[in-house]
This record gives C-alpha cells, sequence and structure tokens, in this order.
C-alpha cells in the first residue's frame, strides 16, 4: 500500500482540524482555531447562565449578558441599547460596560460612545451594514425579524475577531431581546397573580363580610318582627284596659253605687225591706272586689310581658307609656335615698299614681304632667304628687270626692275614692290642691314604717 502524498495529507488534516493553509505546517493555525472554539464555548456557556436569570428582573439579565459579552470579547467597553419605541416595558433602556463599571445615565456614558448609542437607539437597522469595522464589533438584536436595538464594543487591542465571534454576538443580542421580553411577561404574569391573589382574598373577606352582615340582619328581622308583633299585643292590651277602665269598671261602680243607694232606703222602711236590705249588704262588697280586681288586670294589661317588677322609682317610670293616653307627657323625678317598700305597698302607691294620671288626660285635658316620689331625709315619709297643666278646679275635686261616697251613681269620680281609700289604708293623706303648671296636683304622704298588715298583705 503506498503512501500518500502530501495534497492527500493536507485534505485529511483539514478535513480533521478545520484548518486549511498551503503552509508545512499546521501547528500555529490549530492553535488559534482551538482558542476561537474555547472562547465560543464559555460565550456560550456565560450565555446561557445570563439568559436564565429571567426571574431575577430584567435589570439583572441586561447586566449579566453585559459581562458574559465583554468577557468573550475582551472588550474595552461594549453597549448594548434597546431601540426607542420597541420593547416599551423594558427597563433600563440602555447599560454600558466601560472597564467593568455598568453605566445606565447618558450623562456618564464618554463621548466616543454617545454617538453609537443615538444609532443603537434610533437607527438599528444600520449595524449589519458594518459589523465589524473602525475596530469595533456590532451586532443587532431582533425579535420577531424586527430590529429592536443591538450591541456596539470595542474589542481589546490586538484581539482577532473572527466570524464565530460576530455570530456568538448576534445569538447574544437576539436571546437578550426575547429574554428581555420573557423578563416583562413573567413580571406582568407575577404581577397580575400577585393582584389576582390579592383580589381573591379580598373577595373572600367581603364574601365572609357579607355572610356576618346577612347573618346580623337576620337576627335583626326576627327582633324586629318580634317587636312588632309584641307592640300588636301591647297595643291591644292597652286597649282592652282603656275599655274595661272606661266602660265596665264604671258600670260596675254605678251598680255597686246604685245597690248601696236601695240597700240604705231598704233599711230605712224597717221590716222585711229592712231583712232584704241585709241581704244585700254582701252585694256591696261584692262590687268592690270586682272593682278591686278589674284595677289590678287594668294594671297588668297596661304592663307587657317582658316587664319585670322593679323597685318604686323603677314603676313609676314606666307610668310615661303604662298610662300614656292621647298626647300626655309624663316626666317622673325621685329625690333622696330610697327606701325598701312591701310590694303590695309599691304596687299601691303606683296604682294611685296611674290613677291621677289616667284622670289628667281623660278628665283634666292635660298635656303634660310630673310625678315627684320624695324620701324624706329623717326617713319619716314617702310623699307622692302628681301634677299636670290641665283645666281641673281643685276646689271642685275636692268637693267630688267628699260626694262620691255617698251619691257618684255614675261612677266618674270613683277612682278619686278609691285613691283616698288607698292612702287610708295605708295611713297616709290625700290632698288637692293647685299645681304650679296650672292644673290639679294630688299629693300623697305616707309615713313610714307602712302599717304591719301591708307586709304580708295582699290588695288584689
Amino acid at each position: 500500500m503506498s503512501e500518500p502524498g502530501p495534497d492527500r495529507t493536507d485534505a485529511d488534516l483539514g478535513v480533521l482540524t478545520g484548518v486549511r493553509s498551503g503552509k508545512r505546517s499546521f501547528y500555529p493555525e490549530y492553535v488559534r482555531s482551538t482558542e476561537r472554539v474555547s472562547r465560543a464555548v464559555e460565550a456560550l456557556d456565560g450565555i446561557s447562565r445570563a439568559l436564565v436569570r429571567t426571574a431575577e428582573g430584567p435589570r439583572a439579565l441586561v447586566e449579566a449578558v453585559l459581562r458574559a459579552a465583554s468577557e468573550h470579547l475582551q472588550a474595552d467597553w461594549l453597549l448594548l441599547a434597546v431601540a426607542d419605541g420597541a420593547l416599551r416595558a423594558a427597563r433600563p433602556r440602555f447599560v454600558l460596560n466601560v472597564g467593568g463599571r455598568i453605566v445606565d445615565d447618558r450623562a456618564d456614558v464618554p463621548g466616543e460612545v454617545l454617538e453609537h448609542l443615538d444609532v443603537l437607539r434610533t437607527r438599528p437597522w444600520e449595524l449589519d451594514a458594518w459589523p465589524h469595522r473602525d475596530g469595533l464589533v456590532r451586532a443587532t438584536m431582533t425579535l420577531d425579524d424586527e430590529p429592536v436595538g443591538g450591541i456596539v464594543a470595542k474589542p481589546a487591542p490586538g484581539l482577532e475577531v473572527a466570524s464565530t465571534d460576530l455570530a456568538i454576538l448576534r445569538v447574544l443580542g437576539n436571546q437578550a431581546a426575547v429574554a428581555l421580553h420573557n423578563s416583562f411577561l413573567f413580571h406582568a404574569a407575577a404581577q397580575l397573580r400577585g393582584r389576582t391573589e390579592r383580589l381573591s382574598e379580598a373577595a373572600e373577606r367581603q364574601a365572609r363580610d357579607l355572610a356576618a352582615r346577612s347573618a346580623e340582619l337576620a337576627q335583626t328581622q326576627e327582633r324586629l318582627v318580634e317587636v312588632m308583633q309584641r307592640q300588636v299585643l301591647d297595643d291591644e292590651r292597652h286597649r282592652i284596659a282603656r275599655e274595661l277602665h272606661d266602660s265596665v269598671a264604671q258600670s260596675v261602680l254605678g251598680a255597686g253605687m246604685t245597690i248601696e243607694l236601695c240597700r240604705a232606703e231598704l233599711a230605712a222602711m224597717g221590716g222585711p225591706a229592712a231583712r232584704i236590705a241585709d241581704q244585700l249588704a254582701p252585694a256591696k262588697d261584692l262590687t268592690r272586689q270586682a272593682i278591686e280586681r278589674l284595677r289590678a288586670s287594668i294594671y297588668a294589661l297596661h304592663h307587657s310581658s317582658a316587664e319585670t317588677p322593679g323597685p318604686l322609682p323603677v314603676l313609676l317610670e314606666r307610668l310615661s307609656t303604662v298610662h300614656g293616653l292621647g298626647e300626655l307627657s309624663v316626666q317622673v323625678r325621685v329625690a333622696g335615698s330610697p327606701v325598701a317598700l312591701p310590694p303590695q305597698a309599691e304596687q299601691s302607691i303606683v296604682r294611685m299614681a296611674g290613677e291621677a294620671l289616667f284622670n289628667a288626660a281623660a278628665h283634666g285635658k292635660a298635656r303634660r304632667a310630673l310625678v315627684r316620689l320624695q324620701y324624706r331625709p329623717d326617713g319619716s315619709a314617702v310623699v307622692i304628687s302628681v301634677s299636670d297643666d290641665g283645666d281641673g278646679d281643685p276646689a271642685q275635686i275636692r268637693r267630688a270626692l267628699r260626694l262620691t261616697k255617698a251619691a257618684d251613681l255614675s261612677g266618674r269620680h270613683r277612682g278619686l275614692a278609691n285613691m283616698l281609700a288607698r292612702a287610708e289604708e295605708l295611713a297616709g293623706e290625700l290632698t288637692i290642691r293647685r299645681s304650679r303648671m296650672g292644673g290639679i296636683r294630688l299629693q300623697v304622704r305616707i309615713p313610714l314604717p307602712v302599717p304591719a298588715e301591708w307586709e304580708a298583705s295582699d290588695d288584689g
């Protein structure tokens, strides 16, 4: 087998090394080719590390690309800029690596670089016309086949710039454009996701708040329905109480007085009539008991089912609603230190005050009334008074009260007689005078302590 000739050997070495030369020694060119390949591989590795830093934001990505390109070209300075109107969200719009210092302010850009910055920002397509001239290398950044900026660098003196370096620079520029766009999309998506999460949390909070408000509204509606139902019941109770007081109670009073009048006349006749009069005596007591029970029922009807018993001042405070007839405005004042009284005694005092208020509204046509409860400082008595601004005459009422015991057949003034009876049962004194408000002032003075029989009695 014959040895290959010199031409065949040169061709084989050229195929293996990628080096073609007419010289006998291929080693120097081989070394240069190997160095270029190593630099290209290092540059590609640096580019890959730079381009995967999308999540760190556009500035970190651009600076990483800038340093990778500068190291590959061993550049004195390297400029990367985005054209005006392209990649509008990209920030910064340009960066310059000069001597290892990163610059993004036009005022810090050296004069020899400014003209290249203007070209990159206004006419990036011109870079392809002279990629390697005047000791500078240039590469256009493209996105969707449109120039969006470029790279201009000044390699170190004596550095041989091969076509592979220009290709790497173009790859770097194009990938930087894509990476800038992707970085913008990534951060926009992250911001959108964060906003979506915040909106979702706000919606959840609002939903919880609406649910709580709906529950509160439902409870309020239930309470409102209960209040309305209770109000209807209270109104009906008050209506029935007024009917009992104005008609039934007065009729029973009239019947009792008629029985008493007939009994007195029969007793005066003597003989069998006197015996009949004696038989009518229990009827008088029955009518009195009926009146007492009616008044107890009227008072109970005036109280709502939700009300609870309380001390005398509290019971008097309730009179403004319990006996609120027409437009009568009732004010209650308490003076002195309250003294505990037997419940039956307190109920009797309240009923006297209630009767006085009813008379002031129904008969005296009063618009205002004042209920005053006084506890004497020495603890000797409790005084209850009711004053009004009505048109009643104290002298006429005192005269009517005297006549009521014997001749009030209509029962019109029987309430006053009952007040007097209650005051006397409590060993008290009832007085009727002109009030400073212009109407009637009824006052009951009850000495303390109350009679012993009130400690355990029930006046109905």
